[in-house]
């Protein structure tokens, strides 16, 4: 049955492997619809794939070069099956033919394609493209269940005229059809579907002169890694960064600043049509009264610097949206849940992430230890991966962001 509906795959990881099949054609427009659901797709090419199709038809369409080899000097530290296995958050084999059902179900490494499988702790979905006495076959058939049993999805494969000029069952499921499975497995209805979400990220940078700046040691890594998940729920992201060294996350538009008052004004208009507001940014709570026109010549033992608040994006963004769902972070050196509890109600927020920095915490790091305080509670999310954190935090988010809808309509109709 024909999709009637495109899936949200935005911010979504495919990885998908194409085996050596008349079918492999399809896997263009699969691709293409990939794409277009907002997924970033890495396309792995068998020699018998390229049999069928060409690498620059593939990259073309997924916007990255094709990998075919195992040995691939290229690749990140020449280990391209482990960078490629960590990558996704889904592998799909389409099409699957008939040795590459066999090669995955015995655990043979002979190729690229087999090998990223097998080193890959992500899910696996298969879509079956064969001559129908293949896949009638015993063997392929023990293969088949083989795969079933280890969790492994078979998408299909589908009856009807066969390249061969046969009739029956063997054929690659349509791309569309198999851009459904893929959102289905994905979850892509996504806690956040439909949402539009507006984070900042990073620090701010306030001039002294045209050479110097106040600014702090921010990476970004945690508000981008919310922006990636919010993006895989479903969301529509917008990314107010401050300047950082970081690549933009799949389905996600991103908006550049540099100072704090940019950020203010930037998130302002940015969350106008918002539902949910994440202030992550570390933005300067002082700048320099004046920033001198010409870089400050070191003269004098010392130098004194006049400096200014700058505006609270919070409390601004509060002040124009009182109805607003609106999370803050709370990066504290002590008092962790005092500090966190106190910003949470002058803030009027819905909820604060909390966590401790210094002595080598948090800043600089790929992992964070969070805690989330609401009104009502406080629970601790642990430590992880930024990313792996992200993914709690957006499961929370989204949670509080439903209930407090329902809480507004219950009122709504008293």
């Amino acid at each position: 049955m024909r999709a009637m509906s495109q899936p949200s795959l935005a911010g979504r990881r495919i990885l998908l492997g194409v085996s050596g099949g008349i079918a492999a054609y399809k896997s263009a427009e699969l691709v293409r619809l990939l794409r277009k659901a907002g997924a970033e797709v890495q396309v792995v090419l068998s020699d018998g794939g390229a049999r069928f199709i060409t690498p620059v038809t593939l990259q073309a369409l997924s916007g990255h070069p094709v990998r075919q080899s195992l040995w691939d000097e290229n690749a990140e530290a020449a280990m391209g099956h482990i960078e490629l296995a960590r990558w996704p958050d889904l592998i799909v084999v389409a099409p699957a033919s008939a040795n590459a059902m066999a090669r995955l179900a015995t655990g043979m490494t002979t190729d690229l394609l087999s090998t990223v499988c097998l080193a890959s702790d992500r899910p696996l979905m298969l879509a079956p493209a064969m001559n129908r006495l293949m896949w009638a076959h015993p063997a392929t058939q023990e293969n088949a269940q083989r795969l079933r049993t280890r969790g492994v999805q078979l998408v299909g494969p589908a009856a009807g005229d066969q390249a061969c000029g046969e009739v029956g069952d063997g054929r690659m499921v349509e791309p569309a059809d198999l851009l459904t499975a893929i959102g289905d497995a994905l979850g892509s209805g996504g806690a956040l579907a439909g949402r539009r979400v507006v984070i900042t990220a990073g620090p701010t940078r306030e001039a002294i002169d045209p050479v110097r700046v106040l600014s702090n040691r921010s990476s970004g890594r945690m508000g981008f890694a919310l922006a990636e998940a919010m993006a895989r729920a479903g969301a529509a992201v917008t990314l107010v960064a401050g300047p950082v060294a970081l690549d933009t996350p799949a389905g996600v538009e991103r908006i550049d600043v540099e100072s704090a008052a940019d950020m203010s004004e930037t998130a302002s208009r940015a969350a106008r049509d918002a539902d949910i507001f994440v202030g992550c940014a570390a933005v300067a709570d002082y700048r320099p009264a004046q920033a001198r026109a010409q870089k400050i010549k070191k003269h004098d033992e010392s130098l004194s610097l006049e400096l200014e608040r700058t505006e609270d994006i919070l409390e601004r963004l509060r002040g124009e949206q009182p109805a607003l769902f609106m999370v803050g972070f709370a990066a504290e050196t002590e008092n962790l849940a005092e500090n966190a509890r106190g910003k949470l109600a002058r803030k009027r927020l819905q909820m604060v992430a909390g966590n401790l920095v210094g002595d080598g915490r948090a800043f600089d790091r790929e992992d964070n230890t969070l805690t989330l305080f609401t009104a009502e509670d406080a629970a601790e999310l642990g430590s992880g991966t930024k990313r792996e954190l992200a993914g709690r935090m957006v499961e929370r988010i989204a949670e509080a962001y439903d209930a407090s809808q329902s809480a507004g309509t219950a009122d709504a109709r008293r």
